[in-house]
């Protein structure tokens, strides 16, 4: 049976790509040496797969930020603002992924969100009213014609127009239907471009499909396609689709003259029921290898579902790219070999599939492989804890509720802190420095004694209060310089959970993360963050914030078990945390943080199944870690960069005292969502994007907040940055909370 990879890795085995684009923002190497780092990721890439025997191998699929973000600049939408500094092609694309601030100019980055159901983020096109839509550029092209110099014949992937239009932002009077013609004419270009160097198969990924449709979106997709369609000459075209089913538009999908049409099998619930009326003569493209998770493939489950399915043609495909799991298992020397055994990274993914193939239409349940499978599907060692189930089993109704009511413990809590109007905090962290990372490492490898290393955490923590004070900030908070990354370090203090040593995943740009795996029941096995608060205490005067990561987030930012149901997991979880927050209110922490930064990320993509799948159990799992403190606790939260104007009431029913979100990239568009749904809860809308290194004026900072106060009442407003500063240079930190500072005093004038 022929195979299919959607997209692979980019950020190199051991993120090469993050470290020379970092080098190349720095000045430290030349545009030369960066496309040489891009160009031996992306040879290995291909290789790695050929070797594999995978038959279709995408190129195109590489990014130095962002595919979405390439999309754009390959049909030059691209803004005015950073068509006006005047840099270099690639300068220009990464002052649209970071923003710039120089002697050209000073602008900020484009907006970036959630990539559907990911923990990966992608920047956000502009289309303005002096936006022309034209293909100017090459990239998927030189990507195929490179590909073939190493001798291997891949398809072009690329993002598909109709999800390119609806994920696009709109900042002038054009819409959509404005521009559709001219971005369908630009792919008619791209195509017959590849056709004139030989390409013979164009992917064209569609995600927004698995998303609900309206019959002007069904309308807009046939409209779009009839003319691509038409114009394909001697190119095939594959369909491909991903994060769900396809079931508003199979059946105008079907009719359409695509020769082959990629379906998820894994997240797709209804996909396996659609493709009973599959159509003769189109090859099916069946993602049925877990393209999110780490876990091995059920060699038993996907021979059988490849056999239910009756059509001629079917290629075994990953479910989506993988892009959202780690490169390879390689190196993993830290894992026990019984757990090892269970997992299977983007290298292993290539083998699963080689093996999938092969194993088809032959007596497969004699062979060694499949056995072998078959074992491992039978049992986990060690993941089970009756402790822990029967706490779950024990949780009545009233736990999930806090009293009193948010009105009178607001009151309350004004009366007992006393902050001036628009407080002003940040969201936890401060930037982890060489030497913050040197310490942990050091104490990590036995270099450095336990009381040497909490000796320089606490230096570390004096220093950031005490100029934390100097800026003037109300509320301050420790620093997290004992953390090495939200959920892997309140996991390892957690029973349950399994880490690696370079199991990295990109979530946008440069910035990857390690995620935790959930390999059984969780309980806390000791305080976690408790006594670093209290010394925080102890050097100031002022308010102090317990930081904690909320169950929810700690589930979505690992990779979940697939032998119990997600909510089970986040409620185990969510015990664990109160527990935590029960102690840190015991030992005098008045204001305790519980970020839920990932909230958004499980959210059915159809709204139907929101509250019946989602967030009648997720919202209560986040009540119940706070539902037992006192009245005069205040209890904050933080949420970043997803789409959160939809799900505002679930959100005010977390019942958190103040919520902050990450607002600036995205112009506070969230604030008329706030507005509309008469948001009850304090809240504090990011006034600065921490993820691009420009520092905020005065100015820019004091007309946020004039815009807020027209959407939030003045005694409810808070003033911070968008999310933590652990990415940010010292320097550049100390500026813009400066900056924050001044604005807040301004407005309060």
């Amino acid at each position: 049976m022929r195979t299919s990879v959607i997209g692979f890795p980019r950020i190199g085995r051991n993120r090469e790509l993050k470290f020379a684009s970092e080098k190349y923002f720095n000045g430290e190497i030349t545009e030369k040496e960066l496309l040489e780092t891009a160009e031996a990721i992306k040879n290995e890439n291909l290789l790695k797969q050929k070797e594999a025997g995978i038959t279709f191998i995408s190129s195109n699929d590489f990014s130095f930020y962002d595919n979405m973000l390439d999309t754009a600049v390959l049909f030059n939408v691209i803004p005015k603002r950073y068509k006006d500094l005047k840099l270099s092609g690639l300068d220009t694309y990464f002052a649209m992924a970071r923003g710039y601030q120089g002697e050209k100019g000073n602008v900020k980055a484009l907006a970036m969100k959630k990539w559907f159901n990911t923990n990966y983020h992608y920047l956000v096109p502009e289309i303005d009213d002096d936006t022309k839509i034209e293909l100017i550029g090459d990239k998927p092209v030189k990507d195929f014609e490179a590909a073939g110099k190493i001798g291997v014949n891949t398809k072009t992937s690329i993002i598909g127009p109709f999800t390119f239009l609806k994920l696009t932002r709109f900042t002038g009077s054009k819409n959509v239907h404005d521009v559709a013609d001219d971005l369908i004419n630009a792919y008619v270009q791209l195509v017959k471009a590849l056709e004139k160097k030989g390409e013979g198969l164009i992917e064209f990924d569609e995600p927004r499909l698995v998303m609900d449709l309206s019959a002007e979106d069904k309308e807009l997709f046939k409209n779009i396609y009839n003319v691509i369609l038409e114009s394909k000459g001697s190119v095939k075209i594959l369909l491909q689709t991903f994060f769900g089913d396809i079931r508003d538009i199979y059946d105008e999908v079907v009719k359409l003259d695509f020769d082959a049409i990629g379906l998820d099998f894994v997240e797709g619930r209804k996909t396996a029921e659609l493709v009973k009326f599959f159509p003769k003569g189109k090859v099916l493209f069946a993602g049925l290898v877990n393209g999110k998770n780490i876990w091995i493939n059920d060699y038993s489950k996907t021979l059988s579902a490849l056999k239910d399915i009756a059509t001629d043609e079917i290629v075994l495909s990953t479910s989506c790219s993988l892009l959202h799991v780690p490169y390879t298992l390689d190196g993993e020397a830290g894992l026990d070999s019984d757990c090892k055994a269970h997992f299977s990274f983007a290298r292993e993914k290539l083998s699963e599939l080689k093996d999938l193939g092969e194993l088809f239409d032959t007596d497969f349940e004699k062979d060694e492989r499949f056995i072998r499978n078959k074992l491992l599907h039978q049992g986990r060692k060690n993941c089970m804890d009756s402790a822990v189930q029967s706490a779950v089993a024990s949780i009545k109704p009233e736990d999930y509720e806090r009293l009193p009511k948010f009105e009178e413990r607001e009151k309350i809590q004004k009366d007992k802190f006393r902050l001036p109007l628009f407080p002003t905090t940040t969201i936890g962290s401060f930037p982890q420095t060489a030497d913050v990372r040197k310490n942990r490492l050091e104490f990590k490898k036995g270099l450095k004694s336990k009381e040497e290393y909490i000796k320089f955490n606490q230096d570390k923590i004096r220093e950031c209060i005490k100029l934390q004070e100097e800026i003037g900030l109300d509320v301050i908070v420790h620093g997290e310089f004992e953390r090495n990354d939200m959920v892997e370090y309140f996991g390892e203090n957690l029973s349950g959970f399994l880490f690696t040593k370079n199991a990295w995943v990109q979530s946008y740009g440069t910035r990857c993360v390690k995620p935790a795996i959930i390999w059984g029941d969780v309980a806390r096995k000791n305080p976690i963050t408790v006594e670093w608060s209290k010394f925080a205490k102890s050097c100031t005067d002022k308010p102090v914030k317990g930081m904690l990561t909320g169950p929810v987030t700690i589930l979505n930012w690992s990779f979940p078990r697939e032998d119990i149901s997600i909510k089970e997991s986040t409620l185990q979880i969510a015990l664990a945390i109160r527990d935590e927050v029960l102690d840190l209110e015991k030992n005098g922490i008045d204001i305790i943080q519980i970020d839920e930064a990932a909230l958004r990320e499980k959210l059915p993509l159809r709204k139907a199944d929101w509250y019946s799948e989602y967030l009648d159990w997720a919202i209560p799992a986040f009540r119940l870690v706070h539902s037992k403190v006192k009245s005069e606790t205040q209890i904050h939260t933080h949420m970043c960069y997803s789409e959160f104007t939809d799900i505002i009431p679930a959100i005010d029913a977390m019942d958190a005292d103040v919520i902050t979100f990450e607002a600036s990239r995205s112009d506070l568009l969230i604030l008329d969502a706030l507005r509309e749904n008469n948001f009850k809860t304090e809240v504090g809308p990011g006034v600065y994007d921490i993820h691009s290194p420009r520092v905020p004026s005065v100015d820019e900072i004091v007309t946020a907040l004039t815009k807020m106060r027209k959407k939030i009442e003045d005694r409810k407003l808070w003033v911070n940055p968008d999310c933590g500063l652990k990415t940010r240079g010292e320097d550049e930190t100390v500026k813009s909370l400066k900056n924050l500072v001044a604005a807040a005093k301004i407005i309060r004038g």
